[in-house]
C-alpha cells in the first residue's frame, strides 16, 4: 500500500494543462492556488523543519511548474515538498459537487455503546460527542501539552487493532505515516480520514479499510492563502472553506 503514489496517479489526469499560480507554505498550512483558481491546503510539519537557511530542497520559484511536475512531489521523503504536492492534488480533487455531503462527520458513520473509538490527532469539536455515544476513546497526539489523557502517538499501531472505529488525521499522508495506520486499522468497521489536508479522491483509498473521507473545499482562495501566509491555521479558515463528506460504503 502507497497512499501517496495512489493519489498522484488517481489526480493526475486532471493536472493536464493545469499550473500553479501562487504557493504558499506556511507555519500553519501550504497552500497551492491553479490557474483556475482553484486552490487546495495541506498541514504543515513546521515542528520537524531542518535547521538551515532554505527549507524547500527541491527548484524555486513553485510559481508557474506544471501542476503535473507538483504532483510529483508527493513522492519526496521531504515533509515540505510533500505538502505542496498534496496541496495540489486538493486543488484539483476537491471541488463541489452532488457526491459531497454537507454536515457532521458523526453524521454518517455509526457509533454503537460497545465501539472502543481511536482517534489519531486530536479533533477538539468529536471528542465530547464520541465520549457519550461510545464505549471509549483513545486520543493519540504526539503533543502530549494538547491536554489530558492522551496517549503517545508510540501506540498508534498497538492499539488501533482493537478499535472498531478509527478517525486518522489527513496529515498523516504529509508525515508519511498514513500507511501504518491504514494497515493498523485493517480490522475496523469504520475508517475515516479527516482534516483539511484529506484529498476527496476515493480511487485512491479503494482496497483499503477506509470508509469515508472528510474534507474542505476552499470557497474564497484569496483570504485562504492570505491566512496560510500569515502562519494561520483552520480556526481563522471559517468562512473561507467549507466542510464536506464522502462515504465510501
Amino acid at each position: 500500500m502507497n497512499i501517496r503514489r495512489k493519489i498522484r496517479e488517481a489526480v493526475s489526469p486532471l493536472a493536464e494543462e493545469r499550473t500553479l499560480a501562487d504557493v504558499r507554505i506556511g507555519l500553519g498550512y501550504t497552500a497551492v492556488m491553479l490557474d483556475d483558481g482553484r486552490t487546495g491546503v495541506a498541514f504543515t510539519f513546521h515542528q520537524d523543519m531542518p535547521e538551515r537557511c532554505s527549507l524547500f530542497k527541491g527548484k524555486l520559484p513553485l510559481e508557474g511548474r506544471s501542476a503535473s511536475a507538483a504532483l510529483e512531489l508527493m513522492a519526496s521523503d521531504e515533509k515540505i515538498e510533500t505538502a505542496v504536492g498534496l496541496a495540489t492534488a486538493n486543488a484539483l480533487a476537491n471541488v463541489a459537487g452532488d457526491h459531497l455531503k454537507t454536515g457532521d462527520i458523526l453524521d454518517f458513520i455509526r457509533v454503537r455503546p460497545e465501539d472502543r473509538v481511536g482517534m489519531v490527532g486530536m479533533f477538539g469539536p468529536l471528542i465530547r460527542p464520541l465520549r457519550q455515544s461510545a464505549r471509549e476513546l483513545l486520543i493519540f497526539e504526539k503533543n502530549q501539552n494538547r491536554g489530558p489523557g492522551l496517549q503517545p502517538s508510540t501506540q498508534i499501531v498497538k492499539q488501533l487493532p482493537d478499535c472498531q472505529i478509527a478517525i486518522i488525521t489527513g496529515t498523516s499522508i504529509v508525515n508519511h505515516s498514513m500507511d501504518h495506520f491504514l494497515h493498523a486499522a485493517a480490522a475496523c468497521r469504520e475508517v475515516v480520514i479527516l482534516g483539511a489536508t484529506t484529498p476527496l479522491v476515493p480511487a485512491a483509498f479503494k482496497d483499503t479499510p477506509v470508509t469515508a473521507l472528510s474534507g474542505v473545499l476552499v470557497s474564497n482562495p484569496s483570504d485562504v492563502l492570505r491566512i496560510v501566509s500569515s502562519a494561520g491555521g483552520m480556526r481563522h479558515f471559517k468562512g473561507y472553506i467549507q466542510k464536506v463528506n464522502l462515504p465510501l460504503r
